[in-house]
């Protein structure tokens, strides 16, 4: 099963020293090697900061774009990884492996597959 694992931080309103930001580049490739390495890394991204995010509604058949993020928030989603994992608990583990959950957060969420729930059952796709 894949998972995404989002990473939630505050975001920097200055840039970090060289050595705190090689530092923390060094423990992100660790990581990335690492879930490589087990076959899990699907796939990622950093994201750009969210003063260049857009935000996009669509109200009566109109598109309104607003610029920046959606909602206000002291920690802003900075990036992700997509994993392959056997179940929750080791998606779990893998987060807990991510440099940024030492100071933010991180969101598993298990990635919906559509091909299962296509082929499921009627009574097993419905919530209770």
């Amino acid at each position: 099963m894949q998972y995404a694992l989002l990473i939630y931080t505050e975001e920097p309103t200055e840039t970090p020293p060289d050595e705190l930001m090689a530092a923390e580049m060094e423990a992100y490739n660790a990581f990335g090697q690492h879930i490589t390495d087990n076959g899990a890394m699907k796939g990622g991204e950093a994201l750009a900061p969210t003063a260049t995010a857009t935000t996009v509604r669509v109200r009566d058949g109109k598109t309104i774009s607003t610029d920046g993020p959606f909602a206000e928030t002291k920690e802003v989603l900075g990036g992700f990884y997509l994993v392959e994992a056997a179940d929750l608990d080791e998606a779990i583990g893998y987060a807990a492996m991510i440099p940024g959950a030492k100071h933010g957060s991180i969101e598993v969420r298990p990635v919906w597959d559509f091909n299962a729930a296509s082929q499921a059952p009627a009574e097993a796709v419905v919530a209770d």
